[in-house]
């Protein structure tokens, strides 16, 4: 799960950075974007699903 979100986010930051610097390629900086949010809503999402244990 962790692996999942690191590599989306890398994802993320890679084509926003590439979006922000090439001329003409402003869609690879919103994809970039969006690709983040759905990162970070997914992390949420998975992160309330798994159970807590208790400390003992």
């Amino acid at each position: 799960m962790l692996v999942t979100f690191l590599l989306l986010l890398l994802v993320a930051v890679v084509l926003g950075i590439i979006g922000a610097a090439a001329d003409g390629l402003g869609y690879l900086l919103a994809f970039g974007v969006v690709l983040f949010v759905a990162d970070v809503a997914f992390a949420a999402v998975a992160s309330r699903r798994v159970p807590r244990r208790p400390v003992r």
